[in-house]
């Protein structure tokens, strides 16, 4: 049985043998503006749409936002928060699960069918199944109440800085061309943030599923461990409760793998990690 081959952690995001731009948290991916899901704009103070039917917590956060220089406003139900998502345009939702009416699962499911702007779901109680459940629908994160404040803020400033920016600048072929890779029979362009699978057809990932990927083919072969991961893409540790890093791959795997009961695109290793197995070729 052949070795393992382990991901140096100081290497993890280096530019891999097609000379692609290293992964680094915080930097902006710049794709063109074709996707299929509505890009919510990034403004100078970022908006952030509180969903949540208890007034006082609702109060409590929009003073400590606006004091943090964040733009606020607040709904308590599903039906004003659809007006305030029109009309306020917010970069990010915090979004209670228990709401009168339409309950923050659905809310979010909704969501995720016509945008992709960020959503941490507030959960009253520390229920692995509204967690999970709300990170299968699409949520990028979710805090638990009763929260601390500066902890709830580091995960928006972590989620405002993981959204995908506009492009303001045409870029040339050939810099298109180096972000272009396949794997497997699909073709990814992580320029354009765009894969299409062997039969042709373009798949629609989240943003979170579409990083995993990118983190998966810039380290082809190489074993990634669970807290590697979570840290490229939570900005935090990961604890031996927390099912984030599972449950994204379970998604991603919905996407590419043939049977994802039996993957051969990522596999498993056991009370460690995952590992990309595919032949990753730049084109």
């Amino acid at each position: 049985m052949a070795a393992l081959q382990f991901a140096d952690p100081m290497k993890l995001f280096e530019a891999t043998e097609w000379d692609a731009q290293p992964l680094v948290i915080g930097w902006p991916i710049p794709h063109n503006g074709t996707t299929l899901l509505r890009t919510s704009k990034m403004t100078a103070a970022p908006k952030i749409l509180i969903v949540d039917d208890d007034a006082r917590i609702c109060r409590m956060l929009r003073s400590y936002l606006k004091r943090e220089g964040y733009s606020v406003s607040i709904s308590s139900n599903g039906e004003e928060m659809w007006q305030q998502f029109e009309s306020f345009e917010p970069d990010l939702i915090l979004l209670d699960v228990i709401l009168p009416g339409d309950d923050g699962i659905t809310l979010a499911r909704e969501l995720r069918k016509t945008s992709d702007v960020g959503i941490i779901m507030l959960t009253g109680k520390n229920d692995p199944v509204d967690q999970i459940i709300g990170l299968e629908i699409g949520a990028d994160d979710y805090v638990t109440k009763p929260f601390d404040e500066r902890q709830l803020l580091a995960r928006i400033r972590s989620l405002l800085r993981r959204r995908p920016a506009s492009n303001t600048g045409a870029s040339t072929k050939a810099e298109e061309g180096e972000t272009k890779v396949s794997f497997g029979g699909f073709e990814l362009d992580l320029f354009r943030h765009e894969l299409v699978s062997p039969l042709g057809e373009q798949l629609a990932l989240t943003s979170h599923e579409f990083r995993l990927l990118e983190i998966f083919v810039r380290n082809p072969g190489g074993v990634l461990s669970r807290d590697q991961i979570m840290q490229h893409l939570y900005d935090r540790d990961w604890s031996q409760s927390d099912r984030s890093v599972d449950v994204l791959v379970g998604k991603l795997r919905k996407r590419i793998e043939e049977d994802p009961s039996q993957p051969k695109l990522i596999l498993t290793i056991r009370n460690f990690g995952y590992k990309f197995a595919a032949r990753v070729a730049r084109k």
